[in-house]
This record gives structure tokens, sequence and C-alpha cells, in this order.
């Protein structure tokens, strides 16, 4: 299978992925957006909570990585910049979400 087809499959798969857990999180966010700190402790201490959250947040950098590495192979002509640039990608894309879930697994 071409590299191209592979990743076109992977943006199909994480953005179908991608819609459910954005819909959970958003309607989480607005019923404790105004809410006490403890309320707000308390949603990401749920086991359940935790769990969506971190496949949100893994999902969502997985997602957007893919997107913007095509956004780099279509507009940077240079090589040496497009592998550097997609590898800062690449790792901040696993740093990021990896940071997240340790703190909230801290809580």
């Amino acid at each position: 299978m071409i590299n191209a087809t592979k990743k076109w499959i992977f943006l199909k798969i994480s953005g179908a992925i991608l819609v459910p857990l954005m819909i959970w999180f958003i309607l989480n966010f607005i019923s404790i957006y105004d809410q006490e700190y403890f309320i707000v402790v308390n949603f990401f201490t749920n086991p359940l909570s935790k769990f969506l959250f971190s496949l949100f947040i893994i999902n969502a950098y997985f997602f957007s990585a893919l997107s913007i590495s095509e956004v780099f192979e279509d507009y940077i002509k240079n090589n040496k910049i497009k592998n550097v640039a997609n590898t800062v990608l690449y790792i901040s894309a696993v740093v990021i979400p990896l940071f997240t879930i340790i703190l909230i697994n801290r809580l």
C-alpha cells in the first residue's frame, strides 16, 4: 500500500473516532465550565473521564500531526527543512499528550 494511502486511511479513521470524543468533551466541558475547583477535579479523577479524555488527547494530536504533516509535504520544498519540521511535529505529538496524561493521572 502506498504511504499516502495509509496516511489518508489513518486520517479518516482518526477523524471518525475524534467526532464522538469531541462531542463528549464539549458536553462535559459545558457542564463543568462555571463550577468550583473540586467539581472539576472530581470530573478528571473519575476513571471513565480519565480514560476518555486520554483517548481524546491522543487521537486529537495524532489527527493534527497527520494533517499538519500533509501541509508540510505540500508547501515546504526543501527536504531538510521538511524532515526537521516533521520530526519536531511528531515528537511534540507524542510528548504533549503524554505529559498531559501524566499530569491528569496525578490528580
